[in-house]
């Protein structure tokens, strides 16, 4: 089962998920479900790294090609399905190799303080990509259940879901970005009941602050 193929039971929220696509602006779809396509590749590239060394040398690559595509996307070979889907609508745009940066930090990281980090800036980073503008909106407390259901010793995954559930909320955070505010309440749902999947109180809880926004 691949991140990039959205499952049927994601292990964590994904704007991907048609309940919440339908609230990205229809302007907007095709890049933002191509910039979260090119973060289940990395989720599933840091998962399959054995060796930090051949996640850091995959993750270079990754990053020379955001660079070729924010500053000459012609030249950026051929044949990479996911590569042809973010040339199409993020051709001459900076900012992805910055995804990868962060990326490369949980990666790296090996204390619990620098996991927290780590995962924290990868959600920031992808929520700051998906909204209009670039404008920086949210994403910690969804890149640390990211990373909480990631971790293989329980111990890890209980310190990133209790900085999730800690994390205080700030609607003003997600002004005018409905998607983003589904994302981050799914993700606070999910790091309350500690990486319990309570698929009827999730399907309600994004009926709700979808319709009310609350």
């Amino acid at each position: 089962m691949t991140v990039d193929a959205l499952p049927e039971l994601p292990l964590y929220p994904d704007i991907r998920d048609p309940r919440v696509m339908v609230a990205v602006p229809h302007a907007r779809r095709a890049a933002v479900g191509a910039l979260w396509a090119l973060a289940g590749r990395l989720t599933r590239l840091l998962d399959e790294a054995r060796e930090p060394l051949i996640g850091q040398i995959k993750l270079a690559w990754w990053r020379d090609m955001m660079a070729l595509l924010a500053t000459d996307p012609a030249a950026l070979p051929k044949g990479e399905p996911l590569l042809a889907e973010l040339q199409a609508s993020w051709a001459g745009r900076g900012g992805l190799d910055a995804l990868v940066d962060t990326a490369e930090a949980v990666l790296l990281a090996e204390t619990a303080d620098a996991r927290r980090e780590a995962a924290g800036d990868f959600g920031e980073r992808l929520f700051a990509l998906s909204a209009a503008g670039d404008a920086g909106t949210g994403g910690r407390r969804w890149g640390l259940l990211w990373g909480a259901v990631r971790q293989t010793e329980a111990e890890a995954a209980e310190t990133l879901f209790t900085a999730a559930r800690e994390l205080p909320f700030s609607r003003a955070a997600f002004a005018g970005e409905r998607a983003l505010l589904l994302l981050d309440r799914w993700a606070a749902m999910i790091a309350a009941a500690r990486g319990e999947r309570r698929w009827r109180s999730e399907g309600l809880m994004l009926f709700r602050v979808g319709l009310l926004g609350r």
